[in-house]
Parts: structure tokens; C-alpha cells; sequence
């Protein structure tokens, strides 16, 4: 499986990735993001958001695992599954969002791996530095694979 990266030096450049990815968005989507605690998970979130006309405030749904947002293009369900075991996440009924009308976001996506859909983009982000973060995304079957190639044809990705 291929993977890119994208460098960030501040939140600037993380917004900036949001705002290449997010008009390729479509119903559907789901992106899992993972990275330590701090990486930039939901300010990537809240980037994604604001370019899918999400309006007013997008916080971390770290106590209420999933929240539901009415963007202007498409829903935005924006998940964090830190707190849940495998258990509880397949009770949630989590295949009606990954397989409905919106973009779904997964932070700590890797903890409820085997409940995630096969084609899916993968997006590990790191500390580079105080502010600055390296994204590497991995993309799983189409449109994703398709995605990241295009920004790395138009020079957004290595």
C-alpha cells in the first residue's frame, strides 16, 4: 500500500492540506486519523470542517464519542473513540455513519481498526517540532488512491 506525505510548519499548512482534501470529499468518506496526544488530530478535524461550510464551533468529541454536524456541501460526523473499547464501538452502530450521506472523521481511528470500511484514508499525523507536523496519509482502494495522487501530481504530497 502506497502512502504520502505532506509536511506542515504550523496550523497554517494543516489548514491548507484541509483545504486541498476537502473539495475531492464526498458522501461517504471516511478519513481515520491517528498521532499522539497533541499531534493536531482535531485541529485537522476542525480545518476539514470549516472547508466542508461547517458552521460555528467543532471541538473534540472526546466524552461525547460522536458528534453530527450540517456543513453547507455535505454532513460532517466527527468521532473520537479514545475512551471506547471494540465492544462498545460495534454497539454504537458506527457502519450507518462510514456507509451514509456525509464525510465521517475518526480520531484514533486505529483503536476500532477491524470495524473500519476497507476503503478508507488513513492519516498518521506527527510532532515535527513545536508547532510543525508531518502528515502521512494511506490511501485504501478508490477514490483514495486516486486523491492522493492527484495532490501529489499537483505537487501537495511526497
Amino acid at each position: 500500500m502506497s502512502s504520502y506525505e505532506y509536511f506542515a510548519g504550523d496550523l497554517a499548512h494543516t489548514a491548507e492540506l484541509a483545504s486541498r482534501l476537502a473539495p475531492l470529499l464526498g458522501p461517504g468518506t471516511v478519513i481515520g486519523l491517528d498521532g499522539d496526544l497533541g499531534a493536531g488530530k482535531t485541529a485537522f478535524s476542525q480545518a476539514i470542517a470549516r472547508e466542508l461550510g461547517v458552521a460555528g464551533i467543532v471541538n473534540s468529541p472526546t466524552f461525547t464519542i460522536i458528534k453530527e454536524y450540517e456543513g453547507e456541501k455535505l454532513p460532517f460526523y466527527h468521532m473520537d473513540v479514545y475512551r471506547l473499547s471494540m465492544e462498545e464501538a460495534d454497539e454504537l452502530g458506527l457502519d450507518e455513519y462510514f456507509y451514509g450521506d456525509g464525510v465521517t472523521l475518526v480520531e484514533w481511528a486505529s483503536l476500532v481498526e477491524d470495524l473500519l470500511p476497507p476503503e478508507r484514508l488513513s492519516i498518521y499525523i506527527e510532532h515535527e517540532g513545536e508547532q510543525a507536523r508531518r502528515f502521512r496519509l494511506i490511501p485504501a482502494g478508490e477514490p483514495y488512491v486516486q486523491w492522493c495522487s492527484q495532490l501529489k501530481e499537483n505537487g501537495w504530497l511526497r
